[in-house]
């Protein structure tokens, strides 16, 4: 998951409506609360270890969410606010080259200092400043700065997500298998059977309008003919994807894109990521542990190289983000999100409508390269940085996970990541054309 920056700005009247200071102010709060309620099972050797050149040290994500405050709000607010440190600008700058260089991603790990009490005073000593500059209300004069803040608030939540990512790739590392945490379980033991969902061809609208918050990349709103299709009603679950095994899945080149056999065959797979055998039976680490799989859960942890491969097997093929979209449009944002804190995909309930699970539990793969919509301009400064230049070798997932914040997902939110990428919580949902 890459930052990003928002089309939107936040208007004069939301400005000066005697609320939002304070509402603003509590977000901040409540949001900066929960980065440091994520960390509280960890001891401190837990915060630093970088298990691979994608991932980074918890430690990291505390404190460049710290650093975007301080010097995308704060330095910009008041000439007057000395940093913390000056070093912090350069080793917690991620991808922001106008900002200055950058300390190399993968060796995040390297640094064994600041220590960990020290980024926590880092954080402490930002957010004492925030909670100044919210008091003062020069903010409620500075509309650039409170669209900048609305982001940053957005940017924790999503690491939030990818500190918990990178924290169960790097538990996974250890043979013990460790637990971060006894999580809670979701008392769901009957799966919704599998159907289909049919939408007719027709012009719809696409993307957002940005009359509420938003990424630049989820705009602008524009036309899209939609030939008809078929959708799943639910993600495809473990037992669906154990009977691919099952069928020679993993040993089959005709159904796999060259540059997915080439990563079977380079790495070896065989099964979804953090899958193990024991016994003859299969178990899969979870933040709470290893744990037996449960054969109704969405299968998770899979690439989009499997993702697509599955559903070739399946005679049928991964939804495009845009009829994705056309079905998600009309369905409540519900779901399991990282606020159950469940930390795992849950199985599909029943209630009322056809489509279940589109928000939470597992991101869905869609076949739709991650690129521009017809018209997107990234926004002007830093913050511009973060979309047009990854559009290049990505695919688009939609819909968030069991680790994504309930505020921070809508129906129009594009994630990407390389089609290799397995750490990430990623499913598949299945769609297929409809004869005429």
């Amino acid at each position: 998951m890459a930052e990003f920056a928002s089309a939107r700005s936040v208007s004069a009247s939301e400005l000066n409506h005697p609320s939002a200071p304070a509402s603003f102010a509590g977000q901040y709060q409540q949001i900066r609360a929960f980065s440091e309620r994520l960390c509280e099972p960890l001891a401190p050797e837990d915060y630093v270890v970088q298990s691979m050149p994608d991932a980074s040290p918890t430690k990291w994500h505390l404190a460049h969410t710290t650093w975007f405050f301080e010097t995308l709000v704060l330095q910009e607010a008041s000439p007057e606010y000395k940093p913390f440190s000056s070093a912090f600008q350069y080793l917690f700058n991620s991808y922001y080259n106008s900002l200055g260089d950058q300390f190399p991603r993968p060796r995040r790990g390297v640094l064994s200092r600041p220590t960990v009490d020290e980024v926590h005073a880092y954080r402490a000593h930002v957010d004492a400043a925030m909670a100044d500059l919210f008091q003062s209300g020069c903010l409620n004069e500075d509309e650039k700065l409170w669209t900048v803040l609305e982001i940053g608030l957005h940017h924790e939540q999503q690491h939030q997500e990818l500190l918990l990512t990178d924290l169960k790739h790097m538990l996974a590392q250890n043979p013990t298998y460790p637990v971060y945490r006894e999580t809670a379980e979701l008392d769901r033991q009957l799966c919704v059977p599998l159907n289909w969902q049919r939408w007719d061809e027709g012009l719809y609208s696409i993307g957002s309008d940005g009359d509420s918050f938003i990424y630049d990349n989820e705009g602008p709103r524009h036309r899209q003919f939609q030939t008809a299709f078929e959708m799943a009603n639910r993600p495809i679950t473990t037992d669906e994807f154990l009977a691919f095994m099952r069928d020679g899945g993993y040993e089959r080149p005709d159904l796999w894109l060259s540059e997915g056999w080439a990563r079977v065959q380079q790495e070896g797979w065989t099964q979804p990521m953090y899958w193990v055998e024991r016994d003859g039976q299969w178990h899969q680490f979870t933040l709470g542990g290893l744990q037996p799989i449960n054969s109704l859960e969405p299968v998770c942890h899979v690439s989009y190289f499997e993702a697509d491969a599955f559903a070739r097997w399946s005679g049928a093929r991964l939804p495009t983000e845009s009829e994705w979209e056309i079905v998600a449009s009309s369905e409540p944002i519900d779901g399991n999100f990282v606020e159950s804190e469940c930390f795992h995909p849950a199985v599909a309930e029943g209630g009322k409508g056809d489509m279940r699970q589109l928000f939470g539990d597992v991101w869905e793969w869609t076949q739709s390269a991650y690129s521009a919509y017809p018209g997107y301009q990234p926004v002007a400064g830093p913050l511009g940085e973060y979309n047009g230049k990854f559009m290049c070798g990505q695919f688009v997932l939609r819909g968030g996970s069991c680790t994504t914040s309930r505020s921070h997902i809508r129906p129009t939110y594009r994630n990407f990541f390389p089609p290799h990428a397995r750490w990430q919580f990623a499913g598949i949902r299945l769609a297929r054309d409809v004869s005429k």
